[in-house]
């Protein structure tokens, strides 16, 4: 295949062909570069596969979007019977903030965010580094900048890892402030920082313990319910009946990171067999594939699907032992 002239052959192949080496380890066709034009040699589906994935790889390039190692990785690791292209979810954008644009990188994120957009209640149910709090801050953001709501909430459930508020010193701010943490974190990469404690101050932005949701109806906001998993099944029905009129929301969370006390059910995991089916709520469910932090993080979550696959269970944590 021939490259176009107006597409650097730096962009194909990557700085010091870091593309080039990552295409000839994964795809079965052997890849010959000379000048703009790219030789395969391999059986006809091998040829068939590598030219599918350059092609996709070219046409992203052809919008005047650059490739990371990362893009490369995804546009590889999308299955052929994908009925979305490679380029088509690389090249959507969410954000654009300080020169960098945020846009989903898996054809499930895409879906994700697409859900968001069609929806007014949406589940992103998946693994750590899978992207379904990111993106759903971006969404909000991206929500407040445009109008389409007047304020973010931001909540959490205040247990994590066996700990309860008690046992943390400090005033009630300082003893949330861990939990928050990671929405805060998100925040800071879309806007700019010292924009953050002003729509806090305001109440334009609010970040808060799910406790603080109780008795309320949230009209005209962007809302967001992260670690959801540990949420109990009473918590959950208190929170969805928060929604108010031109409000969206977007619950987030892991199933297999359940920290609750062993008796109780929690209320992101029994959320698809009550409200499945149910008009305008969509379930995105996010895979060890749509992981896009490093891609070790990646193997490490597949290798403990695996042992615990395994085994009975892992082991009980302290804080669960009679």
């Amino acid at each position: 295949m021939t490259v176009p002239s107006s597409i650097p052959m730096v962009g194909v192949l990557g700085a010091g062909d870091e593309f080039l080496r990552l295409l000839e380890d994964r795809l079965e066709a052997d890849v010959h570069v000379r000048g703009n034009e790219i030789s395969l040699n391999g059986s006809p589906t091998a040829i068939s596969r590598a030219e599918a994935v350059l092609t996709q790889m070219v046409t992203v390039l052809r919008t005047g979007q650059g490739l990371s190692l990362a893009d490369v990785a995804n546009i590889l690791a999308m299955d052929e019977t994908e009925t979305l292209s490679p380029a088509e979810v690389l090249t959507s954008s969410i954000l654009s903030h300080r020169g960098r644009t945020i846009r989903p990188k898996t054809a499930n994120q895409f879906r994700y965010v697409d859900a968001i957009d069609s929806h007014t209640v949406v589940f992103g149910i998946g693994p750590a580094g899978t992207g379904k709090t990111y993106l759903a801050v971006a969404k909000a953001v991206q929500a407040l900048q445009s109008k389409a709501v007047s304020r973010i909430i931001l909540t959490r459930p205040a247990i994590e890892a066996g700990e309860r508020l008690g046992f943390l010193p400090g005033t009630l701010s300082e003893k949330i402030d861990p939990y928050l943490r990671p929405l805060y974190d998100a925040l800071h990469d879309m806007l700019d920082p010292a924009s953050v404690p002003r729509l806090l101050t305001a109440g334009t932005i609010e970040i808060a313990p799910l406790a603080y949701m109780r008795g309320r109806t949230l009209n005209d906001a962007f809302i967001i319910l992260d670690e959801a998993q540990n949420t109990s099944m009473e918590q959950m029905k208190m929170f969805l009946t928060r929604l108010g009129f031109g409000s969206t929301m977007v619950v987030t969370g892991d199933v297999t990171q359940i920290d609750l006390p062993t008796q109780m059910k929690s209320g992101l995991k029994e959320a698809p067999s009550i409200l499945e089916g149910v008009t305008d709520i969509a379930f995105c469910r996010l895979t060890n594939r749509d992981v896009v932090r490093h891609p070790l993080v990646g193997h490490i979550a597949a290798a403990y699907d695996v042992y615990e696959a395994d085994h009975v269970g892992p082991a009980t944590p302290p804080w669960r032992r009679p």
